[in-house]
């Protein structure tokens, strides 16, 4: 019989969450022997070719490439877990949200601290994806089937979702393993 399959995905946030997931240590030898990994910056594989059984998606949502991949994720992952603040709540790139994308820009590349007189270009390479209005959680593009708080979330938290949901169960995280003090 095949392995699950599991995918995990990357927006915008600080990888926090894919760190955490390598902090599993020596546990993820385990892991390897009860999945195998599909899509994810992981292994660097960049698509789907298949259904995959859980994808792990971590970021807020930023840009058109980030909610284009984030579709693309709930079209192919039977249960989608966003994990962290960043793809629960937007998180700390949610910040810029407290001011106009135009105002943002303008201070980041033209009047910002660093930028020299006349240095200041603001980028618009057609390459580069296309900024939201605001930063978005990932719940407010698709259906998220649950969500592993924290900024990042542990190790142990991750991990005992991942096994409880590899065992057919529903995840039920203790206390310890959600509460941020």
């Amino acid at each position: 019989m095949a392995k699950p399959r599991l995918a995990t995905g990357h927006f915008t946030g600080c990888f926090g969450c894919h760190m955490s997931f390598l902090d599993i240590d020596e546990r993820i030898l385990e892991l390897v022997e009860l999945v195998d990994f599909d899509k994810s910056p992981i292994n660097d594989k960049k698509r789907f070719d298949q259904p995959v059984d859980i994808g792990i998606v971590e970021g807020g949502v930023s840009n058109d490439e980030n909610a284009e991949i984030l579709r693309d994720f709930r079209k192919n992952c039977k249960i989608l877990i966003a994990m962290g603040s960043c793809a629960i709540t937007g998180g700390v790139p949610a910040l810029r949200n407290t001011m106009p994308l135009k105002e943002c820009l303008e201070e980041a590349f033209l009047n910002g601290p660093t930028i020299g007189e006349g240095d200041g270009l603001i980028p618009n390479d057609p390459d580069l994806p296309v900024l939201l209005d605001k930063v978005y959680p990932c719940q407010e593009f698709v259906k998220i089937d649950y969500i592993l708080p924290g900024c990042p979330p542990s190790a142990d938290t991750l991990w005992a979702a991942l096994t409880a949901l590899l065992s057919g169960e529903e995840p039920s995280l203790p206390y310890e393993l959600v509460k941020y003090d």
